[in-house]
């Protein structure tokens, strides 16, 4: 029962001040809150420039007083950005820490710069990469401080001695960037 059919409330916060709470009201869908469902508001507020965090939650009056929250996301036409607010809670008084309001931090692309790149760099690599996690396969690491490798086998077992003669290591450069 992850959906709720209390009031839900939310408080935006931006660098220009924010919007004191403010009740949820006329959702795009015909029931509000439901499980799965995604609901969309449209809410008329002041320009508050960068978003930084949101405080929501229940009013914890009635039945149904007890929602799993995954995310919100707040669109800003003005800069034509998407602030996204993570939460994968619940907002319950019998559940998690039995908080029934969240407040949560922007994790938006906005804030962080080449965000979607590193996505897309971080799926093309784990495409090419995802062959040495397979069933079966010996990872190893080469330690150029001990100038051994360190094994990580399959039935989750690790040498972490460094073996200097191990006849399946093979020495591979490997470059992070940041």
């Amino acid at each position: 029962n992850p959906g709720t059919e209390a009031d839900v409330y939310i408080s935006v916060y931006g660098e220009r001040g924010d919007t004191g709470s403010r009740q949820l009201l006329r959702s795009q869908k015909s029931k509000k809150f439901l499980r799965g469902q995604t609901d969309v508001f449209a809410v008329e507020v002041v320009h508050l420039g960068h978003l930084y965090k949101i405080v929501i939650g229940l009013n914890g009056l009635g039945s149904g007083n007890r929602w799993f929250l995954d995310k919100v996301v707040i669109k800003d036409p003005v800069r034509d950005l998407d602030y996204t607010f993570l939460c994968h809670r619940w907002l319950d008084q019998g559940q998690d820490d039995g908080n029934i309001a969240r407040e949560l931090p922007v994790t938006d692309a906005s804030m962080f710069p080449g965000r979607q790149e590193l996505e897309l760099k971080r799926e093309e690599t784990w495409a090419a990469e995802k062959w040495k996690f397979q069933k079966g396969i010996t990872f190893q690491f080469y330690n150029r401080l001990t100038h051994g490798f360190i094994c990580l086998y399959p039935d989750s077992r690790v040498d972490a001695l460094g073996d200097k003669k191990n006849k399946y290591g093979k020495v591979f450069s490997m470059w992070m960037y940041a």
